[in-house]
């Protein structure tokens, strides 16, 4: 079948729906269905791309809010669906109650963590506190959680737009990773300066704003894209303020 005009040949191709899609998905799928047949224009491509990258980047911050949203509001056909691709499950009931149930469980063993690290800045003045370090198992869970599911939400949201898969699971990937590196070492930073009880909001504040940026990406994707360049701005600050800290460290020496 001929790929639909206004598609980049390497990613075009002939989707479940037929050889060109009659139904405008991804942004502006709340509209509904258009009776006429039509083609995408390129700048609907751009939108596919914005809106996986952020629902991406958005699960990397945070790996449960931005899944769940992206799977309601596909339910509903709200900007995004993923029915009639290899992806619907990323709106099914099932796969929605295992994120929650991953989301409360991974809560409680935060507030457990909080807990036990309250009870050794009581013992030892010296401690470091609440700060996840890089290689403790919880952080790295919920890592490589949230690149799994950002890869599948990229490459989710190109299929519904009839498009090749693979090259989301690859920037999916790479742009929920900027997320959990950008933001980790943001956090890491920020609960060095705050109270045990204050340290403890963190996760609820990168909830919010991996919320945020999910419905930014599904409703307007591009202004997702800002938010990414926000990941970008944080991650260079903090190798640079690393980077000088480093050389001042040495030049003591």
């Amino acid at each position: 079948m001929p790929a639909a005009r206004g598609w980049p040949p390497a990613l075009a191709r002939a989707g479940p729906r037929g050889p060109s899609p009659l139904r405008v998905r991804g942004p502006l799928s709340s509209f509904g269905f258009l009776s006429v047949p039509t083609v995408r224009p390129r700048i609907s491509f751009f939108f596919d791309i914005a809106q996986g990258a952020g629902l991406a980047s958005a699960t990397g911050v945070r790996p449960f809010l931005p899944p769940l949203l992206a799977g309601a509001l596909a339910r509903g056909d709200l900007g995004i669906d993923f029915d009639g691709t290899g992806y619907a499950f990323l709106e099914s009931p099932a796969f929605l109650a295992a994120i929650l149930a991953l989301a409360v469980g991974a809560y409680a063993l935060e507030r457990a963590r909080g807990s036990a690290a309250d009870r050794g800045r009581l013992k030892s003045t010296g401690a470091s506190g609440g700060e996840p370090r890089l290689r403790d198992p919880l952080t790295l869970a919920l890592s490589a959680l949230a690149v799994a599911l950002g890869a599948l939400l990229f490459a989710g949201s190109l299929a519904a737009a009839d498009a090749e898969e693979w090259p989301g699971l690859l920037a999916g990937a790479a742009c929920a990773l900027l997320g959990v590196v950008a933001v980790g070492g943001l956090l890491g930073r920020v609960r060095r300066r705050l109270a045990a009880s204050a340290a403890g909001l963190l996760p609820v504040w990168a909830d919010a704003a991996a919320l945020g940026l999910a419905a930014v990406a599904v409703l307007f994707p591009p202004a997702a894209l800002l938010g990414i360049a926000a990941l970008v701005y944080l991650l260079v600050t903090a190798r640079r303020t690393g980077a000088q800290k480093y050389e001042g460290l040495r030049i003591l020496r």
